[in-house]
């Protein structure tokens, strides 16, 4: 099986780090969690950077700190897997799903801007498969309506847009460390900013909301347990330091495939800005609606290739359908869900296996296409 993603790991530098943090006896919230995020903050341009369990806790962290909570409305990106939207369900919030472009994945800042009402406190915007979001776009919207801007770049560390990298903006920026991201800690996230009101409520927050007092601990505030261990932190710190080679190397493969692909007819690309600003996390394909997706999906795994569609509307899943959605109420991103492919990308992919994917990949699209 030639599979969507593989983890690429130094064990030689690694072993050595992970040896010296078990004899420390400190594994968690140390030395080796704020290196980690001193790289990833200094990579995206930040002041800050605060390591979390995931990035889905590092995007309830950001509204949390943010204010955000009953009454409140959060502008999200529909195109997007679910845990965007879960968030603002668990702040107690009410999520208000914004579409994609017709001819792309990212947010719509023009249905944002019509979504906006006197409730609206927060945007959050997804940088879709490691392709930057309409961030200047979007924090114009954020300013003229005094939102709190969060930029879900799960997918896009090493990513930029307006030559400003994803998670450098205003507000906050999320990161994913899940195996099939950039890099990964096995599971794990983490939250940028440069507002430092934000940084010191959520270091409060994400550590079960105490500070020192005396010879124990005060808690201050309800929080959580949302701590990167030092172990974690060891993974991502090795994988930063190859970050651009890891970057170059997945730019290249997508490179290779959009040359290859160009010729299959019913597919395009969609690409929300140039592809050497792109991460391609993932790399997704959209299929004309008069291809069947799911069958090429399913051809392809029959032939070891492991393929899934590209991620989720979320208006049309039933967790949301209690906030007023239907399937289809958000056409774009409803037509993304229904025909996106992701094909495999792997770390230094051999030319031989991209002709193998491409090959079976067209031959399931001409074998799907209705007549």
């Amino acid at each position: 099986m030639i599979p969507l993603m593989r983890p690429q790991v130094d064990h030689a530098e690694l072993e050595p780090m992970i040896r010296a943090i078990l004899e420390s006896g400190r594994l968690t919230s140390g030395p080796t969690v704020e290196r980690f995020e001193s790289m990833v903050a200094a990579a995206v341009g930040a002041r800050h950077a605060i390591a979390t369990t995931s990035a889905t806790t590092a995007l309830h962290l950001a509204l949390v700190a943010g204010g955000i909570g009953p009454g409140d409305e959060v502008l999200v990106s529909d195109f997007s897997f679910p845990a965007t939207g879960n968030v603002v369900v668990q702040s107690g919030a009410t999520p208000v799903f914004v579409d994609c472009r017709q001819d792309g994945f990212e947010m719509d800042c023009g249905d944002a801007q019509r979504k906006l009402t006197e409730r609206t406190r927060a945007i959050m915007v997804v940088d879709p498969f490691g392709q930057p979001a309409p961030m200047a776009a979007a924090q114009s919207i954020a300013r003229r309506a005094g939102l709190l801007l969060i930029e879900d770049a799960a997918c896009a560390l090493g990513a930029t847009v307006d030559g400003v990298p994803c998670g450098g903006w205003e507000g906050a920026g999320c990161f994913s460390f899940h195996p099939r991201k950039i890099l990964t800690t096995g599971e794990g996230g983490m939250l940028t900013t440069s507002d430092d009101r934000l940084l010191e409520r959520a270091a409060l927050l994400r550590s079960h909301g105490g500070v020192p007092g005396g010879i124990a601990m005060e808690f201050v505030e309800n929080g959580y347990n949302y701590r990167m261990s030092e172990i974690q932190a060891a993974l991502g710190v090795v994988q930063m330091m190859r970050l651009d080679a890891i970057v170059r190397d997945r730019r290249a493969t997508a490179a290779a495939y959009l040359e290859r692909i160009d010729g299959i007819g019913g597919v395009s690309v969609p690409l929300s800005t140039a592809a050497e600003n792109c991460t391609f996390q993932s790399f997704v394909v959209l299929l004309d609606e008069a291809i069947d997706r799911d069958g090429v999906v399913r051809d392809l795994r029959a032939e070891g290739i492991e393929a899934t569609l590209g991620t989720y509307a979320m208006h049309a899943q039933p967790a949301f359908a209690r906030f007023g959605y239907r399937p289809g109420d958000l056409p774009h991103s409803w037509r993304a869900q229904r025909q996106a492919v992701t094909l495999p990308l792997l770390p230094g992919m051999a030319e031989e296996m991209l002709d193998r994917v491409v090959a079976r990949f067209g031959a399931a699209v001409e074998r799907r296409s209705a007549a």
